[in-house]
Order: C-alpha cells, then sequence, then structure tokens
C-alpha cells in the first residue's frame, strides 16, 4: 500500500506496478506526473477540490484557472458534458482519440460538484494513459509538467529533478517526452471557435465539421 513514500516509477520496468500505484493515488487524493500522447501532464481526482488546490500551488498558478481533463472513451464524456448538437458528436468521433482539447459546458450534476460551468476534455492516445483511465473510471486531470509562465518540461530527469519532491509520485519512460501541445477548440456554440493552436492544425481540425 502506498505510505507517503516518494516513487519515480519507470513503465518500461513497471508497467503494471506503475498502473496500480496511479490507481491507489488517484483514489487516496493524491497527485502524480505521467506520461500522455503530448507531454508530461500532473494529475489526480478533478472531484477531490484538495488535488486541485495542491496542483495551483505547485504551478504557481491561480486556483480559478481549470485544468484539462482526460476520458478513457467517447461515451464517457456524456456522464460530465452537456452536447447539443449532432454534429458536435460526429466531428468529435473523428478527431479522438488525439491531442485536442474540447471546451463543453458542463451538466448540472457536474456543475454541483465542481463549480465550475465548462471544462476542455480530451481522449488521449497513450497506452498507459487509457489503461489508467479504464480502471479509475472517472476523469484525470492533466495539466503541463511546470511552474507558471514557464515552459512545460519534458525531460523525465529535469522533471523529476525539479518535481518529484513536490507530487507523490512520477510515472515515466525512458524516452523524452514529445514537444507537442494539445489544440484547444471551443464547442460551447454550434460553432467551434480556437482557443489555441497546438499540434493539430486548426484548419485541418474544421474539415471533420462539415
Amino acid at each position: 500500500m502506498y505510505n507517503d513514500v516518494k516513487k519515480n516509477i519507470d513503465l518500461e520496468k513497471e508497467p503494471e506496478a506503475g498502473l496500480a500505484l496511479a490507481v491507489e493515488l488517484f483514489h487516496s487524493g493524491k497527485i502524480f506526473i505521467y506520461p500522455t500522447d503530448t507531454i508530461y501532464g500532473i494529475g489526480g481526482n478533478p472531484f477531490n477540490k484538495n488535488v486541485a488546490r495542491r496542483i495551483s500551488e505547485i504551478k504557481g498558478r491561480e486556483e480559478s484557472k481549470q485544468f484539462i481533463w482526460l476520458l478513457s472513451e467517447f461515451e464517457t464524456l456524456f456522464n460530465y458534458i452537456e452536447i447539443k448538437y449532432e454534429q458536435h458528436i460526429n466531428f468529435l468521433q473523428k478527431i479522438w482519440p488525439g491531442p485536442v482539447s474540447v471546451i463543453f459546458k458542463l451538466n448540472k450534476k457536474s456543475i454541483d460538484i465542481t463549480g465550475l460551468n465548462t471544462i476542455a476534455v480530451r481522449i488521449p492516445d497513450d497506452e498507459f494513459c487509457k489503461k489508467l483511465l479504464m480502471k479509475i473510471k472517472k476523469p484525470l486531470v492533466s495539466t503541463s509538467v511546470n511552474t507558471s509562465g514557464s515552459e512545460p518540461l519534458v525531460d523525465i530527469k529535469q522533471i523529476i529533478e525539479n518535481f518529484s519532491k513536490r507530487v507523490d509520485a512520477v510515472f515515466y519512460h525512458n524516452q523524452t517526452s514529445p514537444k507537442i501541445v494539445s489544440t484547444i477548440i471551443d464547442l460551447t456554440n454550434s460553432e467551434p471557435k480556437l482557443v489555441r493552436e497546438g499540434s493539430i492544425n486548426y484548419l485541418e481540425l474544421l474539415q471533420y465539421f462539415n
């Protein structure tokens, strides 16, 4: 069992042990660093207010700033958000899984729990993330490993050196994380709106919206 000892887990050497620990940390209200299909993320349970507060403190950012949620599969999306347009459903099924984060209006239940009205969501194309998300059966917070105003760290040695003492565990692969960030679009209205251009070109995405 987890005993508050900081742990750095090489997922290539201990994939099952790493997955089991990540699940335990999530349900215990802890926070951890993990690989995604873009850059490394700091994560935890988004419905635990202490998790959001700790991550904000570590990053030195305002608590009012929101984090991205990662989900395991398309069907789970409807547990948390509202989708009014059939065109949006068709669009999302074409662009996910992948490095595109989409802002939605939350449903009433999620608003009551989180106090938020909207959230950015992504379905990642990463083996560890997918297995973890299937195990926890809830959204996972995803925010870049950096302090506010600094570039995200992608080298695992730098991540461990700078952040391992501030989080409850670091899960990593030996290779350097890809230096890409997700493209963020807003789907709270009928037409999509670009919020941030990332690794996927916005104009390329729009071709899937028709």
